[in-house]
């Protein structure tokens, strides 16, 4: 030590004799503020980017959404519990007559020992029924047409009106342009009474025993007549035209006909 009391080294003003780092370079660097604002523009940068994609999917799900139409709108329910879209203004409509599917080949069987007149399987299998009850009763149930395919239905609207020169709005009053006919769907029959067959696809078919046992019977098999006297379709009287409402699938089917205002035309 000189004699001014220097040793000629910087004081440690901590007094530790170890720490002899200069105090300008011992001061640590402040980084917390720069770590902070790094966070901030990561986080709004995510909140930004979110609020983007949403509107983005948002824009695209409105664009890409399946219109409203006439096949979206509500299901009424059935008496039977199931639902079927209201037929109340039936835009398949043809002279009156609703559009009806074609039954597959594979759901039909035989009605007839020569097995040309064909119903779907639950069908046939009540009507058989029911025609050996009534003949248990004296009375002769006699098939006359059962299922009818759309092309067979073609040939008999155009050409039979055609040969009798009729419109098809004439033709319409006595038969269903294809695809609108019942006996399409294999629940439906033409019955006659096989005692008094000059009475058959007559409206004087009415007067027969097979008739009158039909009206007192039918519905214990699930038939019903399809056109009665003023029935809500409006189609022409057909005492002789039945058909199949026992199960589900043809209470379904037939349903929408009971919706329907008044037509003019017959089936």
């Amino acid at each position: 030590m000189n004699k001014a009391g220097f040793s000629g080294k910087p004081q440690n003003p901590s007094n530790d004799p170890g720490d002899d780092i200069p105090v300008a370079l011992r001061v640590t660097p402040d980084v917390a503020p720069k770590i902070n604002l790094r966070l901030q523009v990561l986080l709004i940068g995510g909140v930004v980017g979110f609020i983007l994609l949403a509107l983005i999917s948002g824009f695209l799900f409105f664009v890409t959404a399946p219109k409203k139409t006439a096949d979206s709108q509500p299901s009424t329910s059935t008496e039977s519990g199931s639902s079927v879209n209201s037929q109340s203004n039936n835009n398949d409509a043809v002279l009156g007559h609703l559009v009806y599917p074609e039954a597959p080949q594979s759901e039909l069987v035989p009605i007839t020992a020569d097995r040309r007149i064909r119903m779907r399987k639950t069908a046939a299998e009540k009507f058989r029924a029911m025609t050996q009850a009534a003949r248990s009763a004296g009375v002769i149930l006699v098939p006359i047409s059962g299922f009818r395919s759309v092309k067979e239905q073609e040939q008999l609207f155009f050409n039979v009106g055609a040969q009798r020169n009729q419109t098809p709005a004439e033709r319409a009053a006595l038969s269903a342009p294809p695809g609108h006919s019942e006996h399409h769907t294999g629940y439906a029959v033409d019955v006659g009474d096989g005692a008094v067959p000059v009475t058959n696809l007559q409206a004087n078919f009415d007067n027969t025993k097979a008739y009158k046992w039909l009206q007192a019977n039918a519905a214990r098999f699930g038939f019903e007549m399809s056109f009665p006297k003023n029935n809500i379709q409006g189609v022409s009287y057909e005492p002789w035209h039945w058909r199949f409402v026992g199960d589900r699938d043809s209470l379904e089917m037939f349903y929408k006909a009971r919706n329907l205002k008044p037509a003019r035309s017959g089936q």
